[in-house]
């Protein structure tokens, strides 16, 4: 059994997708989905959910290619609920920038500011920010020292090899909270995972298929990495990110979101080589060992403790919005998952702590 703390925490992230309805083929419009997505997170915050993060596409079937200013919208609108991008593709962004948008949003929200980095599913934005793929690994590495320096230190001397050097220059605003989190997002790269371990930087592993349990020697290594690094690994922080959905029932759920994740996942083969998706594949990714969180709230309590057993997770975002579902019903299913789901899970994880005491 993995290690891990009571200190659980639970959220939602999206894309902003704008896929086509599977049964009209419309598309909903960008600015409809931006607004959809603020009023997603004011329920959120709403519900007692712990976290929303927002990551970044730059592509026509996704409305999220500024997650910061949608962030900043909804921490406006709301009190208590942590905001973070998921991922900010950090290869093709200007450090100073991303840290000042963020330091921003800390401060609009009091403190509630976090940023996820990595490296992104897509390459779109590349060359529409004139950056060359040769320098994929290269340009990720330099931007995330850059940035770990300018939240450290509000004057900062730097020099790479793609951006201009920065000689002893003030960076601001400075951030509400010391230090402004910064996460490592990964798909499952066992590099991502040392590099974050190495840096002692927090880590989210997206689990989008397969089992999650799979991801178990990744966790490894980022504590192995943390550790000969000379980092606490008993403070570490480690997610998960999946798709999924609740409903009142596990049938419901699965016939309303089937349909809707379908045409989502063959839309993304079409980029990404994978074969078309089928009922077989989604059902199975359903199961209690799979990747695939959907069902009533008893059901998905069970897998979100199942994989925190498993992988000694202590953050749990839930994919929630996929393509264009009706609003409506992903408002309900964020109601669900933060009255119904959230409080099964943290009941749980205070009685096994209250165990371990005694």
């Amino acid at each position: 059994m993995a290690e891990f703390t009571d200190n659980f925490e639970i959220g939602i992230n999206t894309f902003l997708e704008n896929s086509p309805d599977p049964i009209t083929g419309k598309r909903m419009s960008h600015p409809e989905r931006i607004r959809n997505g603020i009023e997603e997170i004011v329920i959120a915050d709403q519900v007692g959910l712990d976290v929303f993060g927002i990551g970044e596409h730059q592509r026509f079937d996704y409305a999220s290619e500024s997650p910061a200013v949608v962030l900043a919208a909804a921490a406006a609108l709301t009190k208590r609920i942590r905001l973070t991008s998921a991922v900010t593709v950090l290869s093709s962004d200007d450090p100073v920038r991303v840290y000042q948008s963020f330091s921003t949003l800390d401060s609009i929200s009091n403190g509630r500011a976090e940023i996820m980095v990595g490296r992104g599913s897509f390459i779109d934005s590349f060359p529409l920010f004139g950056y060359s793929l040769n320098d994929y690994s290269e340009l990720f590495e330099e931007h995330l020292e850059l940035l770990l320096k300018i939240r450290a230190s509000e004057k900062v001397t730097w020099r790479g090899g793609h951006r201009p050097a920065i000689q002893n220059l003030g960076v601001y605003p400075r951030s509400v909270q010391d230090p402004l989190p910064v996460w490592v997002g990964t798909g499952g790269r066992p590099e991502s995972a040392i590099r974050a371990g190495a840096l002692g930087l927090p880590i989210v592993f997206a689990i989008i298929g397969g089992m999650p349990e799979r991801f178990a020697p990744l966790v490894e290594l980022y504590k192995q990495a943390a550790a000969e690094a000379g980092h606490d690994v008993s403070k570490l922080r480690i997610a998960t990110h999946s798709h999924g959905f609740v409903g009142e029932t596990t049938n419901q759920a699965a016939e309303l979101h089937f349909p809707y994740t379908s045409v989502q996942m063959n839309e993304l083969g079409k980029v990404l080589g994978w074969p078309p998706y089928s009922r077989t594949s989604y059902d199975a990714a359903r199961g209690i060992n799979g990747a695939l969180y959907v069902g009533d709230p008893e059901y998905v309590a069970e897998k979100i403790l199942l994989v925190r057993k498993n992988l000694g997770t202590n953050r749990f975002f839930l994919h929630l919005n996929i393509g264009t579902l009706p609003h409506r019903e992903v408002l309900r299913a964020i109601e669900l998952f933060g009255t119904r789901v959230a409080p099964i899970v943290r009941k749980e994880i205070a009685r096994e702590s209250k165990q371990t005491i005694i």
